[in-house]
């Protein structure tokens, strides 16, 4: 279904991500224990957070939560392991990420999630960031998506 198409699309009306008023992001660091990190997920109801260097502040990878509870539950980590043992990181070379902004149209974001407009692929969620991507601002999901449409009138 193209962005064009999509059922949501009409409710969208110029609406970006700003309109979602998606939650400030909660970022953990690399060297961090995953059970502080899971505390902070679970207080806040959060299922991503953003992993940043500890000196410069950059982003550099994520932690899934739901994916990080299986990893628990199956062995892989122990809540005693560094938060650099369970997060996927961004891959820095060679790879161009989609900057998403408070300014993206969210039938752009939509796109996004389902593997279009240089998304690469279906994407749980998307960091959101200034323009320049030097501040994370924010993380959005489809999750946030879907309850902007279900509040939209027709």
């Amino acid at each position: 279904m193209s962005q064009s198409t999509s059922k949501w699309a009409l409710k969208y009306r110029g609406a970006t991500v700003e309109d979602l008023d998606p939650p400030p992001a909660l970022s953990t660091k690399p060297t961090e224990l995953i059970s502080y990190a899971l505390m902070n997920a679970y207080e806040r109801d959060y299922s991503h957070l953003t992993v940043v260097s500890e000196e410069t502040r950059a982003l550099l990878g994520y932690l899934n939560i739901p994916r990080l509870k299986e990893m628990l539950k199956n062995g892989h980590v122990l809540e005693t392991d560094h938060v650099e043992k369970a997060m996927q990181k961004f891959q820095r070379s060679g790879k161009v990420y989609k900057v998403i902004t408070m300014d993206t149209p969210l039938e752009e974001l939509e796109a996004f999630f389902t593997g279009g407009v240089d998304g690469g692929g279906p994407q749980d969620f998307a960091v959101v960031t200034d323009d320049n991507r030097r501040f994370v601002l924010g993380v959005a999901t489809k999750g946030d998506l879907e309850e902007f449409v279900k509040r939209r009138p027709a």
